[in-house]
Protein backbone atom coordinates (compact mmCIF):
# COMPACT_ATOMS: atom_id res chain seq x y z
CA UNK A 1 0.00 0.00 0.00
CA UNK A 2 1.00 3.09 -0.94
CA UNK A 3 0.92 6.62 1.32
CA UNK A 4 -0.84 9.25 0.29
CA UNK A 5 1.24 12.55 -0.01
CA UNK A 6 1.22 14.83 2.51
CA UNK A 7 -0.63 18.32 1.75
CA UNK A 8 1.96 20.38 3.33
CA UNK A 9 -0.40 23.67 3.20
CA UNK A 10 -3.02 21.42 4.68
CA UNK A 11 -0.84 21.02 7.81
CA UNK A 12 0.26 24.62 7.72
CA UNK A 13 -3.15 25.40 7.61
CA UNK A 14 -4.16 22.88 10.42
CA UNK A 15 -1.33 24.33 13.21
CA UNK A 16 -2.58 27.81 11.91
CA UNK A 17 -6.18 27.01 13.05
CA UNK A 18 -4.85 25.32 16.53
CA UNK A 19 -2.83 28.11 17.33
CA UNK A 20 -5.68 30.60 17.19
CA UNK A 21 -7.72 27.92 18.96
CA UNK A 22 -5.19 28.03 21.70
CA UNK A 23 -4.91 31.83 21.75
CA UNK A 24 -8.89 32.32 22.18
CA UNK A 25 -8.56 29.65 25.26
CA UNK A 26 -5.62 31.77 26.93
CA UNK A 27 -7.80 35.09 26.57
CA UNK A 28 -10.77 33.32 27.85
CA UNK A 29 -9.14 32.13 30.73
CA UNK A 30 -7.44 35.24 31.75
CA UNK A 31 -10.85 37.20 31.30
CA UNK A 32 -12.39 34.32 33.46
CA UNK A 33 -9.99 34.49 36.19
CA UNK A 34 -10.18 38.88 36.11
CA UNK A 35 -13.89 38.24 36.94
CA UNK A 36 -12.86 35.20 39.79
CA UNK A 37 -10.60 38.24 41.03
CA UNK A 38 -13.27 40.51 41.36
CA UNK A 39 -16.23 37.91 42.72
CA UNK A 40 -13.79 36.65 45.30
CA UNK A 41 -12.95 40.24 45.91
CA UNK A 42 -16.81 41.35 46.57
CA UNK A 43 -17.05 38.63 48.59
CA UNK A 44 -14.53 39.20 50.95
CA UNK A 45 -15.90 42.74 51.21
CA UNK A 46 -19.47 41.47 51.85
CA UNK A 47 -18.01 39.16 54.18
CA UNK A 48 -16.22 42.16 56.20
CA UNK A 49 -19.36 44.28 55.92
CA UNK A 50 -21.94 41.66 57.27
CA UNK A 51 -19.56 40.59 60.31
CA UNK A 52 -19.38 44.14 61.07
CA UNK A 53 -23.77 44.74 60.74
CA UNK A 54 -24.03 41.55 62.86
CA UNK A 55 -21.51 43.04 65.97
CA UNK A 56 -24.00 46.40 65.64
CA UNK A 57 -27.37 44.44 65.68
CA UNK A 58 -26.43 42.08 68.45
CA UNK A 59 -24.86 45.31 70.37
CA UNK A 60 -28.25 47.16 69.90
CA UNK A 61 -30.68 43.93 70.70
CA UNK A 62 -31.09 43.08 74.77
CA UNK A 63 -29.48 40.09 76.18
CA UNK A 64 -31.53 37.21 76.35
CA UNK A 65 -30.87 35.25 79.71
CA UNK A 66 -30.73 31.51 79.26
CA UNK A 67 -30.52 31.32 82.65
CA UNK A 68 -34.06 33.02 83.02
CA UNK A 69 -36.06 30.63 81.25
CA UNK A 70 -37.88 27.57 82.56
CA UNK A 71 -36.50 23.88 81.65
CA UNK A 72 -39.77 24.08 79.26
CA UNK A 73 -38.71 26.94 77.23
CA UNK A 74 -35.56 26.01 76.67
CA UNK A 75 -36.91 22.83 74.66
CA UNK A 76 -39.13 25.46 72.87
CA UNK A 77 -35.91 27.38 72.43
CA UNK A 78 -33.84 24.66 71.21
CA UNK A 79 -36.85 23.73 68.95
CA UNK A 80 -36.85 27.03 67.06
CA UNK A 81 -33.12 27.13 66.77
CA UNK A 82 -33.23 24.23 64.99
CA UNK A 83 -35.97 25.44 62.71
CA UNK A 84 -39.24 24.75 63.96
CA UNK A 85 -42.16 26.76 64.65
CA UNK A 86 -42.89 26.89 68.19
CA UNK A 87 -46.07 29.17 68.55
CA UNK A 88 -49.33 28.01 68.75
CA UNK A 89 -50.45 28.50 65.06
CA UNK A 90 -47.68 26.91 63.39
CA UNK A 91 -46.51 24.84 66.09
CA UNK A 92 -44.01 22.07 64.31
CA UNK A 93 -43.82 23.47 60.94
CA UNK A 94 -40.26 24.33 59.09
CA UNK A 95 -39.52 27.84 59.45
CA UNK A 96 -37.98 28.95 56.15
CA UNK A 97 -34.48 29.76 54.98
CA UNK A 98 -33.36 33.08 57.57
CA UNK A 99 -36.98 33.38 58.73
CA UNK A 100 -38.05 34.38 62.52
CA UNK A 101 -41.18 34.37 63.90
CA UNK A 102 -42.69 36.88 66.68
CA UNK A 103 -44.90 34.60 67.68
CA UNK A 104 -42.11 31.77 68.76
CA UNK A 105 -40.12 34.57 70.22
CA UNK A 106 -43.11 35.17 72.31
CA UNK A 107 -43.48 31.77 72.98
CA UNK A 108 -39.99 31.79 74.12
CA UNK A 109 -38.68 34.82 75.77
CA UNK A 110 -42.45 36.65 76.49
CA UNK A 111 -43.34 37.04 80.35
CA UNK A 112 -46.48 35.36 80.86
CA UNK A 113 -48.44 35.52 84.23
Amino acid sequence: MKQQPVDKSEIYDEFARLTQQTKDLVASVELLSDQLTKVLAENARLTIENEHLQEVVAAQQPAKPEEDLSESRKMLQKLYQEGFHVCNDMYGKRLEENESCTFCLDAIYGRHN
